[in-house]
């Protein structure tokens, strides 16, 4: 049954689902932008085809947005619960994490199987689509296509070949053309050193403009095909245009291409394409067999016994090769070895082909099972997302757009370098498929079950402080007092009493001092391997927080002051490295951690020494504020 409290949190997660869904898709969008924004500017492409671009783009980016969106809304749901406390009434009441958390553990479920859905048939076509986009926008201004030092053939009958561009002043320098006709023949060449390449107006012809260069033209014609001597035209120049005819328009590119590479394919397409290729594999495979054995063994296959009534009829030894090879005249031999080098060169060329054959069977068939598998991760992420993303925000009990988007971006961030440095070693073969594709779940399903159960154990693996103190003491830094005056009082202290617990506690720091010489080094072996607890300073440090809480309950302000500089005494710090007796044996024989934490508590026992006598004079100076009063 859906009840009062399922419908409570599918309303908070949802709301936040759909705002942080468009976050992050437009951040994507953005990343992905930035990334084709060259291919985009100074294009003229009209107002639809950019619509088209951005579209087909955020379609793309829908699977990948999902995730991050499940991981934010569930951290900010849950923390904005538990900072209000009311995360803490649901448990009060008798209702576990996992239990109020069911109703979106049913809506992450769905959301992954639309995602899955969403990649298998819609992502495809969007992907296609997009390509086909990028790849027109590329080829719609040849002008900011042109490479450096690489002859360029986008515009029809010509090879143009440009030394250094300048993007900022929009010159081509070092240009050398080649403009064909009607062959290679009677091409022209074209040298300048340096020009400028626009558009006209009509969007239909570019405009060459030329700087001192020179043209060289064959001037062969039909009346002098027959001619040896072709005479030919040179022109020196200084300044000169050329009218190139190209269509500027935006024309869709072939998408025929685009649609058998794998992110443009469904999951049964995918399985298709895979057994095709295994088709080919084995085709190929057979017809090289069948060739290598056809050139060294051209006859019919024969029996054994058959072979060697043959061997015996011609005269030969048998499994005798080289005897047989000699006996043969010198011709014959010429012969044989011509054939077997022809043969032996076939057969080479036979293995190379279908070497570079299966090793692109064997390409193609990775990406597809990559994606194959891409799709199915995918889609679980929102999953893996969703259970590190709520039970984190159960934990730290932040809500709010601050310490959720850091913690989401860092998980985020994790995911992407496990799963794109898998996706790259899986792509070049270095790694299995599984293990590569599988290698960002099989970190983070871990996590996730992990901090699900330490929020279900209300744990706090996730308190600050816990981890502050525990670093204070590791590092042997002082805790500090904070005493503050109280508005409401209602036991005065017992100033008398006090008195008189002030000085036998100076009594016994005064004679603990003196039996234990705190100044000098502690015997290594007492440390390490024979323990002997520290009773005494125990007692004394109770004695003295009992006496400094009962004094805690005055109103001067003095006192109070007096309170606050009493040191926090460290009670065991100074006897051993750690409790357990093991750990201190195992410290003790790796020698430089052992000889750190025998100077550390040495340091423990200084810092005791000084402790006891800042005590003391506290003592005095507190009696004699409490006689005054």
């Amino acid at each position: 049954m859906i009840k009062k409290l399922d419908i409570f949190m599918l309303r908070q997660f949802l709301a936040l689902f759909a705002g942080t869904f468009f976050i992050s898709l437009f951040v994507l969008m953005m990343q992905f932008l930035w990334k084709y924004v060259a291919d985009l500017i100074g294009k003229g492409l009209s107002l639809e085809v950019l619509a088209q671009f951005f579209w087909y783009m955020a379609l793309m980016l829908v699977p990948t947005a999902l995730p991050l969106a499940v991981l934010l809304a569930s951290l900010i749901t849950m923390g904005n619960l538990g900072e209000s406390s009311e995360l803490t009434a649901i448990k009060a009441s008798g209702i576990s994490l996992l239990k109020a958390m069911r109703a979106l553990i049913v809506a992450t479920a769905i959301i992954s199987l639309s995602s899955f859905y969403f990649q298998n048939n819609i992502g495809p076509q969007a992907n296609v689509n997009l390509k086909q986009l990028l790849l027109s926008m590329k080829q719609k201004s040849p002008e900011l296509e042109i490479p450096e030092e690489i002859f360029y053939s986008g515009i029809p009958n010509c090879n143009l070949y440009v030394q250094h561009k300048d993007m900022e002043k929009g010159m081509l320098y070092g240009i050398m053309i080649y403009r064909m006709t009607q062959s290679y023949e009677d091409a022209a060449i074209i040298l300048a050193d340096s020009g400028r390449l626009q558009s006209t107006e009509d969007r239909k012809h570019l405009l060459l403009t030329l700087y001192d260069g020179e043209w060289f033209e064959n001037m062969r014609s039909q009346e002098l095909a027959g001619n040896a001597n072709v005479p030919y035209r040179r022109e020196s120049f200084a300044h000169k245009v050329i009218l190139l005819d190209f269509d500027n328009g935006f024309n869709m590119a072939e998408s025929s291409g685009i649609s058998r590479q794998a992110t443009s394919m469904s999951m049964s397409e995918l399985a298709y394409r895979i057994d095709s290729l295994h088709a080919v594999g084995d085709s190929a495979g057979h017809s090289v067999a069948e060739r290598l054995r056809f050139a060294f063994f051209p006859t019919p296959k024969i029996s054994k016994r058959d072979s060697l009534k043959a061997v015996k009829a011609a005269g030969l030894e048998q499994n005798n090769i080289d005897s047989t090879y000699l006996r043969l005249s010198p011709d014959r031999q010429q012969e044989m070895l011509r054939r077997i080098k022809m043969r032996l060169g076939g057969a080479t060329m036979d293995l190379e082909f279908a070497g570079y054959l299966a090793e692109d069977v064997n390409r193609m068939e990775r990406e597809y099972k990559i994606e194959m598998l891409n799709k199915i991760t995918l889609s679980l992420t929102c999953l893996i997302f969703f259970f590190i993303g709520a039970p984190l925000g159960a934990i730290i009990r932040k809500g709010g757009l601050g310490v959720p988007v850091i913690v989401a971006v860092l998980v985020f961030i994790l995911f992407y370098i496990l799963d794109n440095s898998g996706f790259r070693m899986a792509k070049q073969a270095s790694w299995s498929i599984a293990f590569g594709k599988g290698l960002a779940p099989s970190v983070l399903i871990p996590l996730a079950v992990f901090v699900t159960y330490k929020a279900n154990k209300d744990s706090v693996v996730f308190n600050m402080d816990a981890y502050r103190t525990f670093f204070i003491k590791l590092f042997g830094m002082r805790l500090k007092r904070h005493v503050d005056g109280k508005e409401v009082i209602i036991n005065d202290p017992d100033y008398q009493r006090d008195i008189l617990r002030l000085n036998a506690l100076t009594d016994s720091l005064r004679a603990y001092s003196h039996s234990h010489h705190l100044k000098r080094l502690p015997n290594p072996i007492k440390v390490f391997f024979v323990y002997q607890p520290d009773h005494e300073v125990e007692s004394i440090a109770a004695e003295m927080e009992s006496i400094l809480e009962d004094l805690g309950n005055t109103r001067d302000k003095y006192i109070l002051s007096y309170i606050n500089r009493y040191p926090v005494i460290s009670e065991k710090a100074h006897t051993r490295p750690f409790d357990h007796r093991w750990m201190n044996i195992a410290a003790a024989i790796i020698v430089p951690l052992g000889v750190v934490l025998y100077l550390r508590m040495w340091r423990f026992r200084m810092r005791l020494y000084k402790d006891t006598k800042q005590i003391r004079y506290l003592n005095d100076v507190m009696i004699k504020r409490i006689m005054e009063m």
